[in-house]
């Protein structure tokens, strides 16, 4: 039985990434809503509360029954999580006096606290909280102080819960891993057998159990999640995979052709399916971005379900759902900020049983499980791409000539971050092709041409993101190159804003 640490989602929008540590310590864990506690679990070694939008005095404020975990687990409260159990148990939590975000130093560290072990004094933290524990319970004793904040952190003297007001997992605290290391492994006895080979080699055996014989469909996108979930699944039930992978005319430059050699190179039984006239005719006219979406994904369901028809006794649809895209965050109003499907709409339009290898992990998680599977890197490293391609790089409406430029120009700035050994620090880069023209010399004649935007991004999750700072003669090569050889651009722009407040994405 996998053990597994639980953590207790209070509505963070960090609570992905104190799952993501845990996982980096080779450490399953599973993220689940503040009232929907796994009880009588045998697998759970310990669990983590988060951090929340909320007050904890405030009559909305998320609350967990402490008496389903209190002297079962080992409990680490963070931030929310930290002030809730002094709450609960009668300490007291105000406002600060200013509110309390960035930087911070640890001191007056209990160094002998198995918490803290290997912490050192003076390290930096990360605050976010309008809030502080003020007073603690008796039984409550400090182990932590900033210059700020007197209660960083805590212990219960008799039972084994700790709590930080400071947020060790996050980047910017120097010695969170450290913390969380100290938790998971030495308060809680996680062994740390959570590795690609042992997700491989049980997620194989559990789906050679629920698939049996039957036969099952998976449509490809030439993304990491997509072809990961089909080498998985080929490993375990072979033949009775068969793979769709449908082209709607707005992939990168080659992309079709590259991506199908790549799928025989791996040895799945992959169907390839030009749908690009279908799909141009679709978008004829359109320009609003949802409504681009929205074509595009149900000329993609049309398609896929056409195509998987005449496969017979199929059963199982198979996705490349990635974990955060499972999990079930929630907004101060308590509704469901996230959930989402790779194919959305295709299991209740095809009536069939739903498949998803991979719903457990993290995107780099996923990569980690491609090489143990011996998947070539560039399919590993392939920067994340919209679904809907380049219809959403594209701002206006849709035609192929557009395609044809954005491709182009695409083309020369991605192979230009290889060449210039950069496409592995970006997390994600493109083109986009702006609704605008603009006067232009070249020779000796007047053009009034495209005007066309790099974009390139860096960050670990998606969540947040900042402007790759790539070398001026990087740009100023990729620039050229694309005024000089893509006709139809006459000018290129770099976009440097972070998100947030913008989005990786135009549209």
């Amino acid at each position: 039985m996998q053990e597994k640490i639980i953590i207790l989602d209070f509505g963070s929008q960090t609570t992905q990434l104190i799952g993501r540590r845990v996982r980096e310590l080779d450490t399953y864990c599973e993220i689940v809503p503040y009232n929907k506690f796994p009880k009588e679990d045998p697998s759970v070694k310990g669990v983590i509360l988060s951090g929340s939008p909320f007050s904890v005095y405030d009559d909305a404020a998320f609350k967990v029954n402490m008496e389903e975990i209190w002297g079962k687990y080992p409990i680490l409260g963070i931030c929310y999580g930290a002030q809730f159990i002094s709450y609960v148990n009668g300490g007291k939590v105000e406002p600060a006096g200013t509110r309390e975000y960035g930087r911070a130093h640890l001191a007056s560290l209990d160094s002998g606290n198995i918490l803290l072990k290997g912490v050192r004094n003076n390290s930096q933290v990360w605050m976010s909280h309008g809030d502080t524990i003020t007073a603690i319970p008796d039984n409550f004793k400090i182990i932590a102080s900033t210059d700020k904040v007197a209660i960083a952190a805590y212990e219960v003297t008799d039972a084994k819960v700790w709590g930080v007001q400071f947020h060790p997992e996050v980047f910017h605290t120097e010695d969170g891993t450290q913390i969380l290391k100290n938790f998971v492994v030495d308060v809680c006895g996680c062994k740390q057998d959570w590795s690609p080979a042992s997700f491989i080699e049980s997620t194989v055996a559990e789906l050679k159990a629920q698939l049996g014989d039957d036969k099952v469909v998976l449509g490809l996108s030439g993304g990491v999640d997509s072809s990961v979930a089909a080498v998985l699944l080929h490993k375990a039930i072979g033949s009775n995979l068969t793979c769709i992978f449908v082209d709607h005319g707005m992939l990168r430059k080659n992309e079709y052709a590259n991506v199908l050699n790549d799928y025989n190179c791996l040895g799945l039984n992959v169907i390839g399916v030009d749908a690009s006239e279908k799909f141009f005719s679709e978008l004829a006219g359109v320009s609003e971005p949802e409504a681009k979406r929205k074509i595009i994904g149900k000329g993609f369901i049309d398609v896929f379900d056409v195509e998987a028809h005449k496969i017979k006794d199929v059963k199982w649809l198979a996705q490349g759902t990635i974990y955060p895209d499972c999990i079930e965050s929630l907004s101060i109003t308590g509704t469901v900020i996230k959930s989402h499907h790779n194919v959305g709409g295709l299991p209740e339009k095809m009536n069939l049983k739903l498949c998803e290898p991979l719903r457990l992990l993290f995107k780099d998680e996923v990569r980690r499980v491609g090489r143990e599977l011996g998947m070539p890197e560039h399919l590993i490293k392939r920067h994340p791409f919209p679904g809907p391609g380049l219809a959403v790089r594209i701002l206006g409406d849709i035609t192929p000539e557009k395609v044809r430029i954005l491709q182009d120009a695409d083309d020369i700035f991605i192979q230009g971050l290889r060449d210039w050994d950069l496409y592995d620090q970006v997390w994600q880069a493109g083109v986009i092709l702006l609704p605008v023209q603009s006067v232009g010399v070249m020779g000796d004649e007047r053009t009034y041409e495209r005007a066309v935007a790099l974009r390139a991004v860096t960050s670990t999750d998606a969540m947040t993101a900042d402007w790759a700072h790539l070398p001026y003669e990087f740009l100023g090569k990729v620039s050229n190159d694309i005024i000089n050889k893509v006709k139809g651009v006459n000018r290129v722009t770099y976009d440097i804003s972070s998100k947030p407040p913008a989005t990786i994405e135009w549209e």
